[in-house]
């Protein structure tokens, strides 16, 4: 029987921090003084009454956490002078580890630190406020609990939970940590050495697993295992620290230590899991979560439950911010649905198989049943494949874990000596990247949740309920599980791509991604969108194995950052770029693009029609719009059929390129811009095309496409479908008749 009692206090505490979290410290203070008399006026020995005590007291605690830590960032002088962006010189130590990011061609890297002094030519104050600061380049000694100093311009920052943003211009070397971080990072690198001599992606994915270091894990395999439902094993999570747990206490005990000393060794290895995987606020949540694993298991349902709750109310006292937190809400929803679903699901199962196997079946169902509404709120995706995925991946996960661990330990002594641990841990990684790598390239991994997501909150006790009659039944529930992963693995044929198609507008999200038809599984591919797997997965289904030119028509992310999706299992024979670049393989040709370019392949003749070497539009010409206006726009001709591929151009290149070209007739338009709102009516007029392809993203942030382009379009009599509504967009011609065919 499970202990209910604390879950409608925690779930209260959880939902006011949330709310508390985005107000100030005076609405913070007001609750917690209102709670406190409350709780002072409740009648304390009254039968049912302890639990609302308990509920308000707990409110009162986490409150007063939240009212501290916004009065101390209100009214911070770090906070002052932000909001003055004032010139500073400050004394910081490096709280978390540093990430890098590229932001037009040029690398630069995030961290957040701890501000100990501040000193400007008017103030020198000493104070203990976290900032995130932004360096130029990639540094390699930004290592947690290291101190420096630095010079920049501070400025306030959006989050309520920090004191400022750092631009930061010059910097000084940096301390070492005391020597626990030290340790832990000697550790870290001794993990990543001892699987130095297997793959790149066992290389990534072992620090990963150990202690959350997945800056090396490449953007495709992160996309892979989200599509998988595999993300939870990228980060660190209760999972890691639970299998860290058990086999120390399994030592432990084989070792003699007693019950009290379980105990000390299991709060030493907590500590030391932190410590390994920095004090992140994940780390802090999957410290808790492994904590009421070790409790159910000590304890059982009863004690699991209780300890859920407490540690809900345990975290958000000790950082208010988990209560808005993705990760937060997931282990939390995947923890509840282990301890309350899964003996469930498993007792009809354990009546025809054996415990090991019902129990993994049962555990990552649970888990995926209780996560589903959440992941569709975030992610707007439900992965297909994430239980059998997690039941295949699942067996590898623990010996590559304490593998890893055991790597970077024995690499402090010797690193030769480390590298046949390392190898077990690289195998066993080689496994769980096959999975995901497997499991993403179906056509049904995933589905799109295109409805609210409290629907799911319906839907799911429904679907559980489903399960768990059909569970007691083998032949029914066998057959159906079969029929789904036949459907998964072989999804139902729908004609795609249509016979006689020329050109596809990919459904590739916000951004563009368009393929021309070269015969023989052979394509021209103008930009790669923002997702490589949505692009994957679109040349897959066009069976293109080739890629006969790669054109990048500007730098943005949503043109370029699918480029490891193109290269993905299929040849690319060249690039080519404007002004503004784009990504490439050092094995691969590569040429700028510039007005009179032409190229002949498989059918396709293409022109380049801008942008002149001159660059006559300006990156200050109007705002955002400098690389937009620098997009190369092909004219491509292709049996007959005329297409107009635009990028981005936005009105000041459109009518610059009509003065240049007065000839721009074509039947096809790809709109410029995803459909922005900023079009020249007489360069539409110019092209007179009858159909237009918009390629955007559903519900994006930018209103593309706008009202006002669509009347543009329909004013010059051009028929549209968008990718956001209608999916992927193929142009193709019949009997010499054009026409335009959906998936």
């Amino acid at each position: 029987m499970h202990d209910l009692r604390m879950v409608p206090s925690a779930l209260a505490v959880w939902t006011i921090t949330a709310v508390l979290v985005t107000t100030d410290s005076r609405v913070a203070l007001g609750l917690t003084i209102s709670a406190v008399l409350t709780a002072g006026l409740l009648p304390h020995t009254a039968p049912g009454r302890r639990p609302l005590v308990v509920t308000v007291v707990c409110v009162a605690a986490v409150g007063a956490s939240c009212a501290w830590r916004l009065t101390t960032i209100e009214h911070s002088p770090l906070t002052d002078l932000a909001n003055r962006h004032q010139l500073a010189t400050l004394d910081v130590q490096v709280a978390r580890d540093a990430s890098t990011f590229t932001q037009h061609g040029q690398v630069s890297t995030v961290v957040e630190v701890l501000v100990r002094r501040v000193v400007t030519s008017h103030t020198d104050v000493r104070t203990r406020d976290h900032a995130t600061a932004f360096l130029k380049g990639a540094p390699k000694d930004l290592v947690v609990g290291r101190r420096l100093t630095v010079r920049g311009r501070v400025m306030p920052s959006d989050s309520t939970d920090e004191a400022a943003l750092i631009d930061v211009l010059s910097r000084g070397p940096t301390d070492r940590a005391s020597w626990w971080w030290e340790a832990s990072e000697r550790v870290r690198e001794g993990v990543r050495r001892s699987v130095e001599h297997t793959g790149a992606e066992q290389r990534a994915l072992v620090p990963a697993l150990v202690d959350g270091d997945d800056s090396r894990i490449s953007d495709l395999a992160k996309d892979d295992f989200r599509r998988s439902g595999l993300t939870h094993l990228m980060a660190v999570s209760g999972t890691n620290l639970t299998i860290v747990l058990a086999v120390l206490l399994v030592v432990g005990k084989a070792a003699g230590v007693r019950r009290r000393g379980l105990w000390v060794l299991g709060a030493v290895s907590i500590v030391g899991f932190v410590l390994l995987a920095r004090p992140d606020p994940s780390v802090v949540r999957a410290a808790g979560m492994g904590v009421v694993g070790v409790a159910a298991l000590g304890y059982g349902d009863r004690g699991g439950v209780r300890a859920l709750a407490w540690a809900i109310i345990g975290l958000l006292f000790i950082d208010p911010w988990l209560a808005r937190s993705a990760g937060f809400i997931l282990s939390v929803c995947a923890t509840a649905g282990i301890l309350l679903l899964a003996p469930l699901l498993a007792r009809p199962l354990l009546r025809w198989m054996p415990r090991w196997c019902a129990l993994a079946l049962a555990v990552p169902l649970a888990a995926q049943l209780a996560c589903t509404p959440a992941i569709a709120a975030i992610s707007g995706q439900i992965s297909l494949v994430a239980v059998v995925a997690n039941i295949f991946a699942g067996p590898a996960v623990a010996p590559a874990t304490v593998a890893g661990l055991l790597g970077g330990v024995v690499a402090l002594v010797s690193v030769s000596l480390s590298y046949p641990v390392g190898l077990v841990a690289g195998l066993c990684a080689s496994w769980i990247l096959e999975v995901a790598h497997r499991s993403a390239s179906l056509d049904a991994a995933s589905l799109t949740w295109h409805g609210p997501w409290q629907l799911l909150i319906v839907v799911v006790p429904l679907v559980t309920w489903a399960i768990f009659h059909i569970s007691s039944r083998p032949v029914l529930f066998v057959g159906l599980s079969l029929g789904l992963l036949i459907a998964i693995w072989r999804p139902p044929e729908t004609g795609w791509p249509p016979a006689g198609w020329l050109m596809v507008a990919c459904d590739i999200g916000q951004g563009d991604a368009t393929v021309l038809d070269a015969g023989h599984g052979a394509a021209v591919v103008v930009d790669a969108g923002p997702d490589p797997s949505a692009v994957d997965r679109c040349l897959d289904r066009l069976d293109i194995h080739r890629v006969l030119v790669m054109v990048f028509t500007h730098g943005h992310a949503d043109h370029i950052d699918g480029w490891p999706g193109v290269v993905r299992g299929r040849e690319v024979d060249q690039i080519a770029v404007g002004p503004t670049g784009g990504p490439g393989g050092a094995d691969i040709p590569r040429h700028v693009a510039v007005p009179g370019d032409t190229f002949s392949l498989g059918g396709i003749q293409a022109e380049v029609l801008w942008p002149p070497p001159s660059a006559p539009i300006k990156v200050t010409d109007v705002a955002g719009s400098g690389p937009n206006n620098l997009s190369v726009v092909l004219a491509v001709e292709m049996r007959g059929v005329r297409l107009m591929l635009t990028g981005d151009i936005e009105p000041e290149a459109q009518d610059k390129l009509l003065r240049a070209h007065p000839d721009l007739q074509a039947d096809v338009i790809k709109m410029p811009h995803h459909g922005s709102s900023r079009q020249s009516s007489a360069f539409f007029d110019a092209v007179g095309a009858r159909f237009a392809t918009i390629s955007d993203g559903a519900g994006n942030d930018y209103g593309h496409p706008a009202a006002a382009a669509l009347e543009l379009l329909r004013q010059h009599h051009v028929q549209w479908w968008r990718t956001d509504t209608d999916g992927d967009i193929a142009i193709v011609q019949r009997d010499g008749r054009l026409s335009v065919v959906t998936d």
